[in-house]
Protein backbone atom coordinates (compact mmCIF):
# COMPACT_ATOMS: atom_id res chain seq x y z
CA UNK A 1 0.00 0.00 0.00
CA UNK A 2 1.25 3.51 -0.96
CA UNK A 3 2.42 6.34 1.81
CA UNK A 4 -0.83 8.24 1.19
CA UNK A 5 -3.21 5.48 1.68
CA UNK A 6 -1.15 4.16 4.72
CA UNK A 7 -1.53 7.89 6.19
CA UNK A 8 -5.32 7.31 4.94
CA UNK A 9 -5.51 4.27 7.62
CA UNK A 10 -4.08 5.91 10.37
CA UNK A 11 -5.95 8.76 9.92
CA UNK A 12 -9.65 6.72 10.22
CA UNK A 13 -7.81 4.61 13.33
CA UNK A 14 -7.15 8.11 14.96
CA UNK A 15 -10.89 9.51 14.13
CA UNK A 16 -12.45 6.34 15.08
CA UNK A 17 -10.24 5.90 18.43
CA UNK A 18 -11.66 9.95 19.54
CA UNK A 19 -15.27 9.44 18.32
CA UNK A 20 -15.83 6.44 21.30
CA UNK A 21 -14.96 9.05 24.02
CA UNK A 22 -17.19 11.75 25.82
CA UNK A 23 -17.17 14.05 22.91
CA UNK A 24 -15.78 17.74 23.13
CA UNK A 25 -16.50 18.28 19.40
CA UNK A 26 -19.32 16.64 16.92
CA UNK A 27 -17.70 14.00 14.66
CA UNK A 28 -20.83 13.03 13.31
CA UNK A 29 -20.49 16.45 11.21
CA UNK A 30 -17.57 14.68 9.83
CA UNK A 31 -18.90 11.07 9.05
CA UNK A 32 -19.79 11.61 5.15
CA UNK A 33 -15.91 12.64 5.12
CA UNK A 34 -14.78 9.21 6.68
CA UNK A 35 -16.86 7.06 4.93
CA UNK A 36 -15.59 8.89 1.70
CA UNK A 37 -11.86 8.14 2.84
CA UNK A 38 -13.48 4.65 3.87
CA UNK A 39 -14.07 4.15 0.08
CA UNK A 40 -11.04 5.53 -0.99
CA UNK A 41 -9.30 2.75 0.94
CA UNK A 42 -11.88 0.25 -0.74
CA UNK A 43 -13.52 -0.43 2.32
CA UNK A 44 -17.69 -0.28 1.76
CA UNK A 45 -18.83 0.92 5.70
CA UNK A 46 -21.44 2.69 5.95
CA UNK A 47 -22.21 5.39 9.02
CA UNK A 48 -24.53 7.48 7.55
CA UNK A 49 -26.38 9.29 10.79
CA UNK A 50 -27.94 12.53 10.72
CA UNK A 51 -25.89 14.89 12.49
CA UNK A 52 -26.71 15.99 15.93
CA UNK A 53 -26.24 19.02 18.10
CA UNK A 54 -23.35 18.41 20.62
CA UNK A 55 -25.65 18.37 23.32
CA UNK A 56 -27.64 15.85 22.27
CA UNK A 57 -24.64 13.76 21.26
CA UNK A 58 -22.77 14.00 24.67
CA UNK A 59 -26.08 12.65 26.09
CA UNK A 60 -26.29 10.09 23.85
CA UNK A 61 -22.32 8.85 24.51
CA UNK A 62 -23.80 8.96 28.29
CA UNK A 63 -26.57 6.74 27.36
CA UNK A 64 -24.69 4.04 25.12
CA UNK A 65 -21.08 3.97 26.51
CA UNK A 66 -21.21 5.84 29.40
CA UNK A 67 -24.25 3.84 31.10
CA UNK A 68 -23.11 0.33 29.90
CA UNK A 69 -20.08 -0.40 32.67
CA UNK A 70 -17.50 -2.86 31.08
CA UNK A 71 -19.00 -2.89 27.55
CA UNK A 72 -15.90 -1.26 26.43
CA UNK A 73 -13.10 -3.17 27.82
CA UNK A 74 -11.64 -5.83 25.76
CA UNK A 75 -10.66 -7.75 29.00
CA UNK A 76 -14.25 -7.77 30.18
CA UNK A 77 -15.65 -9.65 26.84
CA UNK A 78 -16.02 -13.46 26.83
CA UNK A 79 -12.63 -14.67 28.87
CA UNK A 80 -13.03 -17.39 31.29
CA UNK A 81 -11.40 -16.00 34.29
CA UNK A 82 -10.07 -13.25 35.71
CA UNK A 83 -6.53 -14.81 35.62
CA UNK A 84 -6.90 -14.83 31.89
CA UNK A 85 -7.51 -11.41 32.10
CA UNK A 86 -4.39 -10.18 33.47
CA UNK A 87 -2.19 -12.18 30.81
CA UNK A 88 -4.72 -10.64 28.23
CA UNK A 89 -4.06 -6.69 29.74
CA UNK A 90 -0.46 -8.12 29.77
CA UNK A 91 -0.19 -8.64 26.42
CA UNK A 92 -1.41 -5.51 25.47
CA UNK A 93 0.51 -3.48 27.76
CA UNK A 94 3.39 -5.41 26.00
CA UNK A 95 2.47 -4.56 22.46
CA UNK A 96 2.40 -0.85 23.55
CA UNK A 97 5.84 -1.05 25.22
CA UNK A 98 7.34 -2.61 22.28
CA UNK A 99 6.36 0.91 19.91
CA UNK A 100 6.76 3.13 22.48
CA UNK A 101 2.80 3.93 23.06
CA UNK A 102 1.64 5.22 26.11
CA UNK A 103 -2.45 6.09 26.25
CA UNK A 104 -2.59 9.25 27.41
CA UNK A 105 -3.80 13.20 26.21
CA UNK A 106 -7.46 12.43 25.63
CA UNK A 107 -7.21 8.72 25.38
CA UNK A 108 -6.97 8.76 29.44
CA UNK A 109 -8.69 5.38 29.83
CA UNK A 110 -7.53 1.53 30.18
CA UNK A 111 -5.12 -0.05 28.34
CA UNK A 112 -7.85 -2.42 26.62
CA UNK A 113 -10.49 0.11 26.14
CA UNK A 114 -11.50 0.66 22.55
CA UNK A 115 -10.10 4.10 22.17
CA UNK A 116 -6.77 2.72 23.22
CA UNK A 117 -6.43 0.03 20.74
CA UNK A 118 -7.94 2.09 18.30
CA UNK A 119 -5.23 4.85 18.82
CA UNK A 120 -2.54 1.52 19.24
CA UNK A 121 -3.20 1.31 15.41
CA UNK A 122 -3.50 4.31 14.38
CA UNK A 123 0.14 4.57 15.67
CA UNK A 124 0.91 1.92 14.40
CA UNK A 125 -0.27 2.75 10.64
CA UNK A 126 1.49 6.56 11.26
CA UNK A 127 5.43 4.68 11.96
CA UNK A 128 4.53 2.23 8.98
CA UNK A 129 4.01 5.96 6.89
CA UNK A 130 6.77 7.14 8.17
CA UNK A 131 8.87 4.00 7.58
CA UNK A 132 7.99 4.08 4.10
CA UNK A 133 8.88 7.01 3.06
CA UNK A 134 12.51 7.22 4.72
CA UNK A 135 13.01 4.08 2.45
CA UNK A 136 13.13 1.87 6.13
CA UNK A 137 11.10 -1.45 4.49
CA UNK A 138 12.13 -3.94 7.31
CA UNK A 139 10.90 -1.15 9.77
CA UNK A 140 7.71 -0.56 7.68
CA UNK A 141 7.35 -4.27 7.93
CA UNK A 142 7.65 -4.46 11.92
CA UNK A 143 4.79 -2.12 12.34
CA UNK A 144 2.68 -3.78 9.54
CA UNK A 145 3.16 -7.45 11.45
CA UNK A 146 2.40 -5.72 14.70
CA UNK A 147 -0.91 -4.77 13.33
CA UNK A 148 -1.83 -8.31 11.86
CA UNK A 149 -1.15 -10.03 15.48
CA UNK A 150 -3.05 -7.12 17.59
CA UNK A 151 -6.14 -7.21 14.88
CA UNK A 152 -6.03 -10.84 15.65
CA UNK A 153 -5.07 -11.47 19.31
CA UNK A 154 -6.58 -8.20 20.47
CA UNK A 155 -8.73 -5.26 18.96
CA UNK A 156 -10.30 -7.79 15.44
CA UNK A 157 -11.22 -10.31 18.12
CA UNK A 158 -13.86 -8.06 20.12
CA UNK A 159 -14.74 -4.95 18.01
CA UNK A 160 -17.62 -7.03 16.24
CA UNK A 161 -19.21 -8.49 19.58
CA UNK A 162 -18.95 -4.52 20.88
CA UNK A 163 -21.11 -3.33 17.87
CA UNK A 164 -23.78 -6.45 19.37
CA UNK A 165 -23.39 -5.66 22.81
CA UNK A 166 -24.42 -1.49 22.26
CA UNK A 167 -27.13 -2.16 20.20
CA UNK A 168 -28.66 -4.88 22.51
CA UNK A 169 -27.89 -2.11 25.51
CA UNK A 170 -29.08 0.90 23.83
CA UNK A 171 -30.57 0.19 20.72
CA UNK A 172 -30.11 1.95 17.80
CA UNK A 173 -28.05 5.41 17.38
CA UNK A 174 -25.47 7.15 16.00
CA UNK A 175 -23.14 5.35 18.72
CA UNK A 176 -23.88 1.92 17.38
CA UNK A 177 -23.84 2.93 14.12
CA UNK A 178 -20.31 4.22 14.67
CA UNK A 179 -19.65 0.85 16.39
CA UNK A 180 -20.50 -1.04 13.50
CA UNK A 181 -18.94 0.84 10.92
CA UNK A 182 -15.66 0.32 13.06
CA UNK A 183 -16.67 -3.83 13.10
CA UNK A 184 -16.41 -3.58 9.15
CA UNK A 185 -13.30 -1.21 8.87
CA UNK A 186 -11.56 -3.58 11.18
CA UNK A 187 -12.65 -6.48 9.43
CA UNK A 188 -11.87 -5.19 6.41
CA UNK A 189 -8.53 -3.59 7.39
CA UNK A 190 -8.08 -7.11 8.70
CA UNK A 191 -8.27 -8.85 5.57
CA UNK A 192 -6.44 -6.88 3.93
CA UNK A 193 -3.68 -7.37 6.07
CA UNK A 194 -4.06 -10.98 5.34
CA UNK A 195 -6.05 -11.71 8.35
CA UNK A 196 -8.68 -13.85 9.12
CA UNK A 197 -10.75 -12.54 11.98
CA UNK A 198 -13.67 -15.06 13.89
CA UNK A 199 -17.03 -13.86 13.93
CA UNK A 200 -18.76 -14.58 17.31
CA UNK A 201 -22.30 -14.19 18.28
CA UNK A 202 -22.85 -12.22 20.99
CA UNK A 203 -24.96 -14.93 22.53
CA UNK A 204 -22.52 -17.11 22.65
CA UNK A 205 -20.35 -14.64 24.79
CA UNK A 206 -19.98 -14.97 28.81
CA UNK A 207 -18.79 -11.47 30.73
CA UNK A 208 -15.58 -12.45 32.31
CA UNK A 209 -15.85 -13.32 35.56
CA UNK A 210 -14.69 -10.63 38.63
CA UNK A 211 -12.15 -11.66 40.83
CA UNK A 212 -12.93 -13.03 44.08
CA UNK A 213 -12.09 -9.62 45.74
CA UNK A 214 -14.75 -8.03 43.66
CA UNK A 215 -17.10 -10.84 43.76
CA UNK A 216 -19.82 -11.74 45.97
CA UNK A 217 -18.43 -15.49 45.82
CA UNK A 218 -17.03 -16.45 49.23
CA UNK A 219 -19.80 -14.08 51.08
CA UNK A 220 -21.17 -16.37 54.09
CA UNK A 221 -24.80 -14.85 52.77
CA UNK A 222 -23.78 -15.35 49.51
CA UNK A 223 -23.90 -18.78 50.53
CA UNK A 224 -26.72 -18.77 52.63
CA UNK A 225 -30.40 -20.11 51.92
CA UNK A 226 -31.71 -17.60 54.51
CA UNK A 227 -32.28 -13.95 53.33
CA UNK A 228 -31.88 -11.47 55.63
CA UNK A 229 -34.62 -9.13 56.59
Amino acid sequence: MSIEMTIRRAQVYGFLAEAFLYPDENWTLDAPVLMAVARDLGIEADLSVEPVALVDLQALHRHTIGLTGSLCYETECGLPHEYRQSQEMADINGFYRAFGFEPGGPIRERPDHVAAELEFMHVLAFKEAVALNDVRPEHAETCIEAQRHFLKDHLGRWMGLLGQALVANAGTNVYTALARFTAAFVEADARRLGVQLEARPLSAVKPTPLGPSLSCEGCALSQSDEVPL
